[in-house]
């Protein structure tokens, strides 16, 4: 896991401009984990499957006995798009988005903002979890990992 740090990339591009979650009893613990450079995933305690969002019960085998599980904050980019439209005031800059599937399970995706220039992401670009901290929400944003060139 990463530590937390200003998600600024060695090429210096900036996370977008964005509003902030609702921090809600189901969510807090997701938004938050960052201030200890973690990345958590609700996970089943009975069979073991993670999911995310949270849900109040386990898609697999209906329990309701879900925790806040830590994961290794790794993934590949699963599919991505290049937003060039200003959504928001202060967003001037083009931004990647995507489905970013981490390496715990098959078809376990964190939708965030890839910090990389647009040209060299791709589909299957190896990836890590860092941190940005606004106010009392640790955003989970991802990067290249270091020798994700090689791969």
């Amino acid at each position: 896991m990463t530590e937390p740090a200003p998600p600024r990339g060695p090429v210096g591009i900036e996370p977008p401009a964005r509003k902030l979650p609702l921090l809600t009893p189901e969510t807090e613990f997701f938004w938050t984990a960052g201030k200890d450079a973690r990345l958590l995933i609700q996970r089943c305690t009975d069979c073991g499957r993670y999911q995310h969002p949270p849900l109040s019960l386990c898609p697999v085998c209906r329990t309701q006995t879900m925790e806040a599980s830590p994961v290794s904050g790794r993934g590949a980019v699963k599919t991505f798009t290049v937003n060039h439209q200003q959504w928001l005031p202060g967003l001037n800059q083009q931004f990647i988005f995507a489905a970013v599937e981490l390496a715990e399970q098959p078809e376990l995706y964190v939708f965030s903002n890839v910090l990389a220039p647009p040209e060299t992401v791709r589909i299957g670009l190896p990836v890590q979890v860092c941190f940005e901290h606004q106010e009392d929400v640790w955003l989970p944003l991802f990067r290249p990992e270091e020798n994700a060139d090689a791969a």
